[in-house]
């Protein structure tokens, strides 16, 4: 049996513009997180009463999570849209057309009004704005990653990726930095001034965007006239073993996340362990590490491959799913701080800073885009309503329930890790340094 050829793509050395580009990409990501997940802490701490108000409080925080995870059901949608057109006419379109779309529709939730102005319509607008959010950030990512990943030299994609992958620390600590501010705001102006600042934002996104340069891959995709006519038919039907094994991988990453953060704000205000302004407060502590921690692992994956990274890191967030718990139980405000900055910088920051070279390189140049941001996205489904299913648990199981749902998730990863190829390992990192120290550096073939 033949070695399974390499898909390394790009120039070796890269091209002059990557770091326009990585910084191009960075600024959308930043920009599509600040707005999706400053969703998902209105959720947990305003959009309960706000829209939800006949409600017990916990039903209220059910029906918010179940509204916050709506958005996550829109991401494939998006990511199949994307994907085709970031295969079809190119990354640069996909990249610019997400963030108009996610601008507007995060700007029109700070304007919606609430269930004691309009009543049950007051949920249903929030329901719809949260559909448009969903399916833009699906289309977003595949661009930003591929744009970044294609631009990037062999021996540093995964340092350059890990920075558009840090771009979703730096959109959470926007976000929380901002509510942070906001929580002394009278009224619903607390949780309504953070999605209508987002519109400066985005403007700022928009003009650094206007100047990137499209993916030398995509142009020589194009220019050797193997655009694919349907890229995801032909990824479901050729690829789809790798489609399956990037959804287990992003699960471990993206569900982990929606548990020991997204939940874990609203576990620790329900069970009083912390007051809002000391759980943004650590939030944001986490996200400013989180920001180094992911570009951090990116590059590690360069010195080591995406696989061993990925494997560690599942291992010891299946052993660290109980101690979470029990740190935050104590009520200690510097044990919260320590929990949720672990959680973050390696249980998530270190699986995201993977994939962002790991998933571009289990795909072909030609239907890349639709590989990558369809598996990236698919997981986001049940990612998205881990809060809710979570909360439920805790209603059965106590804590436990919570602690146990990570403890699978990470499980979940570790297989998936294990059963998915290295795309960066010795040999890859062998060629690509013998190329690099030769100088050759010819434009890809499109097969790569």
């Amino acid at each position: 049996m033949s070695a399974e050829p390499l898909r390394i793509s790009g120039p070796v050395h890269g091209t002059p513009d990557v770091r326009r580009v990585a910084w191009g990409s960075t600024a959308g990501a930043v920009i599509e997180s600040y707005d999706f997940i400053g969703f998902g802490t209105a959720a947990a701490l305003y959009f309960g009463p706000a829209f939800f108000p006949n409600a017990s409080p916990i039903v209220g925080t059910l029906s918010a999570f179940a509204t916050l995870g709506v958005g996550f059901i829109a991401r494939p949608l998006g990511g199949v849209i994307g994907g085709h057109l970031g295969d079809r006419i190119g990354r640069k379109p996909v990249l610019v057309a997400s963030l108009i779309v996610m601008g507007l529709a995060t700007f029109a939730i700070g304007l919606l009004p609430t269930y004691a102005q309009v009543g049950v319509l007051a949920p249903a607008l929030l329901v719809t704005v949260r559909i448009i959010q969903g399916i833009a950030y699906g289309a977003e990512w595949g661009g930003a990653i591929l744009m970044t990943y294609e631009h990037a030299p062999w021996l540093r994609k995964g340092a350059y990726t890990g920075i558009v992958q840090a771009g979703f620390p730096i959109g959470l600590l926007l976000a929380n930095l901002v509510f942070l501010g906001s929580v002394a705001l009278p009224g619903d102006w607390a949780w309504r001034v953070p999605f209508l600042a987002s519109l400066l934002l985005v403007i700022i996104g928009l003009i650094v965007r206007s100047k990137v340069p499209e993916s030398p891959v995509f142009e020589d995709v194009r220019d050797s006239g193997e655009i694919v006519k349907s890229p995801i038919v032909e990824v479901i039907r050729n690829d789809w073993r790798n489609l399956l094994r990037g959804i287990g991988l992003r699960i471990a990453e993206t569900a982990g996340y929606a548990v020991a953060i997204t939940y874990m704000i609203s576990y620790l205000k329900s069970e009083k362990l912390a007051t809002s302004g000391e759980t943004i407060l650590s939030l944001c502590i986490a996200s400013a590490i989180g920001i180094f921690a992911t570009i951090g692992w990116g590059w590690l994956t360069d010195l080591v491959g995406r696989r061993p990274v990925y494997i560690w890191v599942c291992l010891f967030s299946a052993a660290w799913a109980i101690p979470m718990f029990l740190l935050v139980n104590t009520g200690s405000v510097l044990a919260i701080i320590a929990t949720v900055v672990i959680s973050y910088s390696i249980s998530q920051n270190a699986l995201a800073g993977s994939q962002g070279a790991w998933f571009p390189e289990l795909f072909q140049a030609k239907t890349r885009s639709s590989g990558a941001s369809l598996a990236y996205q698919i997981s986001a489904m049940i990612s998205g309503f881990t809060p809710f299913v979570t909360t439920l648990l805790f209603l059965a199981l106590g804590w436990m329930g919570p602690a146990l749902l990570f403890l699978a998730y990470s499980v979940l990863g570790l297989i998936a890790a294990l059963l998915t190829r290295e795309t960066f390992g010795k040999r890859e990192r062998r060629e690509a340094l013998r190329r690099s120290a030769e100088n050759d550096d010819p434009r890809p073939a499109a097969a790569h």
